[in-house]
């Protein structure tokens, strides 16, 4: 199978319950035939038993916890392909450092049509990634984001499969909302270790066009339908939502919002309108789940950089105040705007590295406890801007790269229940964050400076980023 993804109701008559059972029994009818050879719905590769433990599941770091850490998504190219030497030595690398938490979406971004037709599964290419995370010792998280194709008004079968951006990104019709639950419990008992389920992914195919808002009505009727058939299966699945862009604004356009706003700019309000929707009426969550950057929708970073990463800060702490203190997740974070073609390879690699770890500290102040860094690996070459190590088409590949010994570290440092302490900074352009045994060090300047943190002289170059032992 082919490997895919993006790196960015009328009122229904009931007439009697017989009526109803005769359609249920034509359309079992419709679905049996149309699997069977010769009608021309391509069935090639699936099975039945989508709902069969695959491998042999693992114990997780944090199999029962909420909270997860500082982690990464896996994008259309990753390391679970590659030379075997290459994609072994990122599994060590991941495994010596603790095993970071992993997303893995259950249709695109590397994964195939889960069930191209209704009731045949194909989990070849999740089933690779889930034994990835297992080998390299990380906490597997699935992102129940997209839908087949018959889910969302398209075609059944195989070959079928529209993988255009905008096919993508349909949300599945209200009437499959059961039939896309049902795929998510059959995704639950496949992978038992997956102990924690995020639905969706920003609102795909959920905009209201009549009334230029968002649908926040059909997303978290999804939501509630997911979330308890996830609960039916095991009450210690942990489920959240929901995956909303905290899109910022310039504070004089008119959709911004009065109430959540800063020198990075405003919420867009129907983003909150959205947000507040669904913590008002979700059936329930065990952690609550945003994405979204430190720039505006147009690109601009303000008033620059590095103090536009207070949007992390400012969102975290309203995120948590609404939703009264639950585990905060960032399932997607970002501080360098892309170009056209969503390629982000203007910056040189020490001034992405110290952004973003300034990113992250503005994270961890506003009380995140979890967050994916997106990866943007490459399939081949040696170049990979912001990649958290190098291709593994070849032998010599995977190995690692500045981010991910930033992210690594960040996560090893500053795991749930970290308890941060204030240490004296005497000296501008740097950023701190630090426990009673390691300080984080940023220059946020593209020059050398010199000044003390915690009491001690220190001299950084340029975008420097330093740990200090305490």
């Amino acid at each position: 199978m082919g490997r895919h993804g993006w790196n960015s109701g009328a009122r229904r008559w009931r007439f009697t319950a017989l009526l109803g059972v005769g359609a249920a029994a034509l359309a079992l009818i419709v679905t049996l035939l149309s699997t069977l050879p010769g009608n021309g719905v391509d069935a090639d590769g699936t099975t039945r038993d989508g709902d069969k433990v695959h491998g042999t599941p693992t114990a997780a770091p944090h199999a029962r916890d909420p909270e997860v850490g500082w982690g990464f998504t896996h994008t259309q190219h990753s390391a679970d392909e590659g030379a075997p030497a290459a994609v072994a030595r990122v599994e060590r690398r991941i495994a010596d450092d603790g095993g970071l938490p992993q997303i893995q979406h259950v249709m695109g971004w590397g994964a195939d049509n889960p069930e191209p037709v209704r009731g045949r599964y194909d989990f070849e290419a999740m089933d690779r990634r889930i034994d990835f995370v297992r080998a390299s010792g990380g906490t597997p998280v699935v992102t129940l984001c997209c839908a087949p194709d018959w889910m969302k008004g398209g075609e059944p079968g195989v070959d079928a499969t529209d993988w255009s951006q905008a096919a993508l990104e349909t949300a599945p019709e209200p009437e499959h909302y059961d039939d896309y639950a049902a795929l998510a419990v059959t995704v639950a008992r496949r992978y038992p270790d997956v102990r924690h389920f995020v639905v969706w992914n920003e609102f795909k195919g959920f905009w209201n066009d009549a009334e230029a808002r968002w649908d926040h009505e059909g997303y978290t009727k999804l939501y509630n339908l997911v979330y308890r058939a996830l609960k039916k299966v095991d009450r210690d699945i942990m489920v959240g939502g929901p995956y909303l862009v905290m899109d910022s604004v310039d504070p004089r356009a008119h959709e911004a919002s009065k109430a959540l706003r800063g020198p990075w700019g405003a919420l867009d309000q129907r983003t909150v309108d959205a947000f507040r929707y669904w913590n008002e009426h979700k059936a329930g969550a065990d952690f609550v789940v945003v994405d979204g950057s430190s720039y505006t929708r147009d690109d601009e970073l303000l008033p620059d950089e590095f103090a536009a990463t207070a949007k992390f800060t400012d969102v975290s702490r309203w995120v948590r105040e609404q939703t009264g203190d639950l585990p905060l997740w960032w399932a997607e974070y970002y501080v360098e705007p892309a170009d056209g073609d969503d390629e982000r390879e203007g910056w040189s690699e020490a001034r992405r590295v110290a952004v973003h770890a300034t990113g992250l500290i503005a994270l961890a102040e506003g009380g995140t406890t979890s967050a994916f860094y997106w990866n943007p690996e490459n399939e081949k070459g040696t170049a990979c801007a912001g990649c958290l190590w190098t291709p593994t088409a070849t032998t010599r590949g995977g190995a690692e790269l500045p981010m991910y010994a930033l992210l690594s570290r960040f996560g090893e440092e500053f795991g749930p229940g970290t308890r941060f302490e204030r240490v004296p900074v005497d000296g501008a352009g740097v950023r701190v964050l630090a426990t009673d045994e390691t300080v984080l060090v940023v220059n946020t300047r593209d020059r050398q400076i010199s000044g003390r943190v915690d009491g001690r002289k220190v001299t950084l170059h340029a975008y420097q980023v330093e740990w200090l032992e305490r």
